[in-house]
């Protein structure tokens, strides 16, 4: 099999009020030996390339806008990796970063016409809460809403996603801490979910689900929320969630999933690196790339 092609589209911008923009998550994950174990794994780096704001965005103030506009550029350079072959393996501050992934699947058609982007959704919560729901108002909470047009209509024509995904395109995957309104959306529009469970066993329905989405979608895109993952696989994670799945469980399942030939890419946000003092949970980051890569390794 020829090398594998990836790119490292990274996104340091939040969209959280009154807090910095450089968040140096995304930094951490790649410098800390990541380039290394890909290109150990057959696999050739084509491109490490933050997303930015130009000068002219660069005067456009509001966290929330900023990370749109960010996003857009985001978008940009994965839709551009993924029309010459490349596999993003996108880096990202926080969630909201799914926002700019999904668009740059969307404008890998490289036309006026959109492809439709399917999303597997992998996190302890299900950020999908519209500010209505919230209980805590935090956009972080979110990005799966916005995503499917359900709330903050400027903020995803910001980021570029247009138009939203309908809510059939998406599977949840291990969410098992929701607020009660947030919950009632997900039950009312009738997500599909992969338990935890599931993900520990293997289960068929890791890969029907992917058949699932392949039938309705023209590529799929996969991310990770970090605190998907059990606490004692990413200490210091922001929002920890007990009974989660280890690194080397979401990992084997990863590999299922990416043996499938849409799934076109993958991204992983909140890495917790002021906390992550052993590098534990970094660790656990190269793990579940690895699974990424051997899936895809074995569509021959």
């Amino acid at each position: 099999m020829s090398k594998i092609r990836v790119g490292i589209p990274k996104l340091g911008f939040s969209g959280n009020l009154g807090r910095s923009e450089d968040d140096q998550g995304p930094k951490t994950m790649e410098e800390g030996g990541m380039i290394p174990m890909l290109e150990e794994m057959g696999c050739e780096i084509v491109e490490s390339v933050y997303a930015k704001l130009s000068p002219e965005e660069e005067k456009v103030y509001g966290a929330r806008l900023r990370l749109g506009l960010a996003s857009s550029n985001l978008a940009d350079i994965v839709a551009k990796q993924i029309q010459e072959g490349i596999l993003p393996i996108g880096l990202m501050a926080n969630c909201n970063g799914l926002m700019g992934m999904l668009a740059g699947h969307q404008r890998a058609s490289g036309s006026w016409k959109p492809l439709r982007v399917g999303l597997i959704w992998i996190d302890a919560h299900g950020d999908f809460n519209t500010p209505e729901t919230s209980l805590s108002g935090m956009m972080g909470g979110m990005p799966v809403a916005i995503s499917t047009g359900l709330c903050l209509h400027h903020i995803r024509r910001a980021c570029g996603i247009d138009p939203p995904l309908p809510i059939s395109y998406v599977t949840m995957v291990g969410v098992r801490d929701t607020d009660p309104w947030e919950q009632n959306l997900i039950d009312t529009h009738g997500i599909p979910q992969i338990s935890v469970a599931d993900l520990k066993e293997g289960s068929p329905k890791i890969y029907e689900e992917m058949e699932r989405l392949a039938a309705l979608t023209d590529i799929i895109y996969v991310h990770v929320d970090l605190d998907i993952l059990d606490p004692d696989d990413i200490p210091g994670a922001n929002l920890p969630v007990e009974n989660g799945p280890t690194a080397d469980e979401l990992g084997d399942a990863l590999e299922i999933m990416f043996k499938h030939p849409k799934a076109a890419g993958y991204g992983m946000a909140s890495y917790p690196w002021r906390r992550d003092l052993e590098r534990k949970g970094l660790k656990s980051v190269y793990r579940l790339v690895e699974g990424v890569i051997k899936g895809v390794k074995s569509r021959d």
